[in-house]
């Protein structure tokens, strides 16, 4: 790994899980066997894993933008892949790590070889799961493994009961207006039929209610499926766009008047006069596009729950997987600055170096390039 890399890398270790970001390690010494008598934090941590390969459940996994020179490891065309990395030393990551890109050419051979982890393993699958999402947020994290029936302890996620009654108010609130139609404005019914289908929907649970909208929609199981999934991705982003538009605000401001700590020199300082303008302008620009791709999904959910017109609805199910991937990659680097950002400068946090904010500034353009941009596009200075 280069010494960038390296820096970067021990940066992340008391870092917490953000929307590009899987912190295991972290996970693991917060609640695992990472106490000098060997005994465990929290059990829960053991008996109900990520991973059961142990080196793979202190790992760090990464939503990582490829270089062009690492667009020739797969066999399609990607702008995103999942970089799963195990620290080398766990007490030292300045020692750097082994990595491999989930689905990259030989992964299940490299995958056996540096970790002895055979082609048909459970972990395999696992991890092959997490890089069909676009983020690593822990709601659809969360979500997304139990599709595949797999329910690790709440402390792999970093999801408040706070968070959830939330997100689950504010999914109730969107699913009314469907119930509304179909039992009628009105009735004395709606609330605790809306209660109950968003308890359904947000649990993967199946019910009268879904299966009659699947046949109103006409849409195949594997189809409804999918769609639902996504159609619940969506929700959960705009009710997060909703929560962070503050905060990036605060953000933005923050990037354009932070200052280093130490000495710097003209090159340094131009590129980060350079770059606090680039970010703010790049973080508007991203929430302006998310914003628009939510709103696909809130003109097709009025045309049916509004007009009666299914058809705009259906449509938004069976187009919602590839919009949800770019809504994904977008909202995802937009959670991981403010998360990061709330992370290193909060409340008596240290001042960042030159050489630190330079990085910071890098890995956030980096997060934010557009689907025809490269990180080598990216001006790098030497540390």
């Amino acid at each position: 790994m280069t010494d960038r890399a390296v820096r970067n890398l021990d940066h992340l270790r008391g870092s917490a899980s953000t929307a590009r970001v899987l912190n295991l390690l972290k996970v693991w010494e917060e609640n695992g066997d990472s106490r000098a008598d060997g005994a465990l934090r929290n059990p829960d941590w053991a008996a109900r894993p990520i991973f059961r390969t142990p080196v793979l459940n202190r790992s760090l996994i990464i939503k990582h933008r490829l270089r062009r020179n690492e667009t020739d490891l797969f066999t399609g065309r990607r702008h995103v892949a999942t970089k799963v990395i195990i620290p080398i030393d766990d007490e030292d990551l300045k020692t750097g790590g082994r990595y491999v890109f989930v689905n990259q050419i030989g992964f299940e051979r490299m995958m056996m070889e540096s970790f002895g982890v055979p082609a048909t393993h459970a972990d395999i699958v696992t991890l092959r799961q997490i890089d069909r999402l676009p983020s690593l947020d822990p709601f659809l994290l969360r979500e997304q493994l139990r599709r595949c029936g797999l329910e690790p302890a709440p402390c792999y996620f970093s999801i408040s009961e706070s968070d959830l009654q939330r997100m689950t108010t504010f999914v109730r609130g969107e699913i009314e207006p469907l119930v509304s139609l179909s039992l009628g404005a009105g009735n004395s019914e709606a609330a605790d039929s809306a209660a109950r289908m968003t308890a359904k929907i947000l649990s993967n649970t199946p019910g009268d209610q879904l299966e009659a909208l699947r046949e109103t929609l006409r849409l195949a199981p594997e189809q409804y499926q999918e769609g639902v999934f996504c159609w619940k991705g969506f929700l959960y982003y705009k009710w997060t766009l909703s929560t962070l538009l503050g905060e990036v605000a605060a953000v933005a401001e923050a990037v354009r008047t932070i200052k280093p700590v130490g000495k710097v020199d003209r090159q340094a300082r131009e590129y980060l006069d350079r770059s606090r303008a680039v970010l703010r302008g790049r973080i508007i620009r991203t929430c302006d596009e998310v914003s628009r791709t939510l709103s696909v999904y809130d003109d097709a959910y009025a045309r049916l729950t509004r007009e009666g017109k299914p058809i705009a609805f259906r449509d938004f199910l069976l187009d919602a997987p590839s919009m949800f991937a770019r809504l994904g990659d977008q909202l995802g680097a937009v959670q991981h600055i403010v998360s990061y950002w709330r992370f290193r400068f909060g409340a008596g946090a240290h001042p960042a170096g030159v050489a630190e904010l330079l990085d910071i500034f890098m890995d956030f353009e980096t997060g934010l390039l557009g689907r025809g941009e490269s990180p080598d596009d990216i001006i790098v200075l030497a540390a």
